[in-house]
């Protein structure tokens, strides 16, 4: 089940998307509340309805399938090893951390959160000159736990979906934290849909991102140094996860910081995100005065 919200007649709906993407039957009732409500609901134990009017789905009516995430984003560092190994002089320098002893785990806030076509807009060079993509699998939480046994952990997986984890590097590198340095606005661009985990589940998918047709970033997700549950499990850790809440799983090597010498965006580049199963994003970058 593919399930996507999309703005129809002036107003936000949600609903359940075609085999070939091509029409969406929508929602009306408890269940066209929006999709947070409706993974609520879910956890609770109530049954997805049936669809009420099925009409064409254009792709650049989608919005992000969560438009305004309750919480921060979950996301995680250094999940591959060939992308740990291509920052290990900028990002990761001075780090005396194993590779694989613990997940880096930082947020980016909601406010970043875009749909699958929507613009992203640079800050401007007075804020940022080191604009950066990272495509990413993120996971969905469909039900609440706390302290949630890795055995345990994809129960409580709603589905997954995609988002491009776009980055300041010189703010990101400027501060011990990387919160300010992801978490500029409309640096989260999410979509196309949520696939849920029954359709997913136990596959390797493959992850890889375009700029501007070029391909930068290929990796199958059977390459992470930290699986999903082992994700579910840390993030877990003396914190309540609730339904809705996003873990976005790291990115591949071949982000732009890590060529020589960098490639940054800029204003006009367009940025694809794809992940087997799920589909795929892509986002023009402008400029704070160019029209979207």
């Amino acid at each position: 089940m593919r399930l996507a919200t999309v703005m129809h007649q002036g107003r936000p709906r949600i609903g359940r998307v075609s085999d070939d993407a091509r029409r969406i039957g929508l929602y009306e009732g408890e269940a066209a509340l929006g999709l947070l409500p409706a993974i609520e609901a879910q956890a609770r134990g109530t049954r997805w309805p049936e669809p009420v009017e099925d009409v064409a789905l254009d792709p650049h009516a989608l919005l992000a399938p969560l438009p305004r995430p309750r919480r921060n984003l979950f996301c995680v560092g250094r999940n591959y090893h060939a992308h740990a190994a291509e920052l290990r002089d900028s990002v990761f320098k001075g780090s005396t951390a194993k590779v694989d002893a613990w997940p880096i785990v930082f947020t980016k806030v909601p406010e970043t959160v875009i749909g699958p076509h929507a613009p992203v807009r640079l800050p401007g060079a007075a804020v940022s000159e080191q604009i950066d993509y990272e495509a990413e699998l993120t996971v969905v939480i469909g039900r609440a736990g706390r302290n949630i046994a890795r055995a345990d952990a994809l129960d409580h997986v709603f589905g997954y979906t995609i988002v491009n984890d776009v980055t300041a590097r010189d703010v990101q590198m400027r501060h011990s934290q990387w919160d300010l340095g992801k978490s500029f606005d409309s640096f989260c661009p999410m979509g196309p849909w949520i696939v849920s985990a029954d359709e997913l589940a136990g596959q390797a998918l493959r992850v890889r991102c375009f700029v501007n047709g070029e391909l930068r970033q290929d990796a199958s997700t059977s390459q992470f140094i930290f699986d999903i549950p082992t994700l579910i499990e840390t993030c877990s850790r003396g914190i309540t996860l609730l339904p809705g809440d996003i873990i976005a799983t790291g990115t591949p090597a071949g982000v732009g910081m890590g060529m020589t010498p960098p490639r940054w965006l800029r204003a006009g580049d367009v940025v694809r995100a794809e992940v087997s199963g799920i589909g795929a994003i892509e986002n023009r970058f402008v400029g704070e005065e160019t029209p979207a």
